[in-house]
């Protein structure tokens, strides 16, 4: 055992936000293995980004069974982290994994049956080397399974001590998502939280779902809130070779950043100048000023990522002259 983590890690004591009205706490910013830690990767950079973020007082680490590349590589790899460098801080983590995408061939290797979820929760505990995950989500609304029977599995899981929590992901329709927490409550199985797609450029759940969380008392942790990059510096000058956007399987189409858009960008860029910090802290924490908002998810493809998002919360309070101008450049 090489690692000893920071003695310094839980100075910055306003890092940590209620979950909801739960008794949970995460920290403001929570690291996602969804790109960047799977069998692909060079698995010395992700453990450095995994353990420094330790060091800085990130406790959440958030996965899914299908991250990778290939699926289940990541909670693999976070997995052997777990075992060669974590195992005696198991206690001061939360670890959160979901199921829902495809995983596996045939008709149970996704979606949100009963047999599904719970197979792919026992197999995601194999991978990671752990008895229970701190969270288990499903990933998304399945379209053809009853709702019940998809947060009965949530409940189960919880009650059989596989996983503490229950959440959902992707669930952005407000009645859809009330009826699910109306469930799980009944079940004596409370929804802790929801991940939905927040960002500057996504701002949907504002239509309704935050106003579900907020009256149902259910966290919030905003994923992609950097917009896969494009609200960072990365942009200003066109779409790098090595960017996202210039990949041909990635999620940010080089087709979506045109000329308006990277306009706004550079915009949104020199309103955070004069805040004094870099476009992607400006981003996470406009994320983080919704007050249903716990924690926003960020990525990372190198440890001075980590270091860099971390610094957005020197200074995460908005004048209402900003909150303005920001609306008027997103318009």
């Amino acid at each position: 055992m090489s690692y000893l983590a920071a003695s310094t890690r839980y100075n910055q004591t306003d890092l940590y936000r209620p979950c909801g009205r739960s008794g949970l706490k995460l920290p403001a910013l929570s690291l996602g293995l969804w790109h960047n830690f799977g069998h692909v990767d060079v698995y010395e950079n992700s453990r450095s980004m995994v353990l420094r973020a330790f060091d800085l007082g990130i406790t959440h680490f958030d996965l899914a069974n299908n991250y990778g590349p290939p699926p289940g590589s990541a909670e693999e790899n976070f997995g052997r982290m777990l075992r060669d460098d974590l195992r005696p801080y198991r206690d001061e983590l939360v670890i959160s994994t979901k199921a829902g995408y495809q995983m596996w061939a045939g008709p149970y290797g996704e979606w949100g049956s009963r047999k599904y979820l719970l197979a792919s929760l026992d197999q995601s505990l194999r991978r990671l080397g752990l008895d229970y995950v701190d969270i288990f989500y499903s990933h998304r609304p399945d379209p053809d399974t009853p709702l019940d029977e998809t947060m009965g599995a949530l409940a189960q899981a919880v009650r059989s001590g596989k996983a503490l929590y229950a959440g959902i992901s992707n669930y952005y329709q407000p009645e859809q998502a009330a009826q699910a927490a109306q469930i799980l409550r009944q079940l004596g199985t409370p929804c802790l939280i929801h991940q939905p797609k927040y960002h500057m450029f996504e701002r949907k759940i504002e239509q309704g779902l935050t106003k579900v969380l907020a009256e149902q008392g259910i966290g919030c942790i905003a994923f992609c809130p950097l917009a896969q990059g494009l609200l960072t510096d990365r942009y200003l000058a066109g779409i790098p070779g090595d960017a996202r956007a210039a990949k041909p399987h990635g999620f940010l189409k080089a087709n979506e950043i045109t000329p308006a858009v990277l306009d706004k960008v550079r915009q949104l860029n020199a309103l955070a100048l004069a805040r004094g910090q870099k476009l992607a802290q400006m981003a996470l924490a406009w994320v983080l000023r919704n007050p249903v908002v716990t924690t926003a998810l960020i990525g990372a493809s190198k440890v001075s990522q980590v270091e860099e998002n971390l610094a957005a919360l020197n200074n995460r309070t908005f004048t209402s002259a900003e909150l303005a101008a920001i609306d008027k450049i997103l318009g």
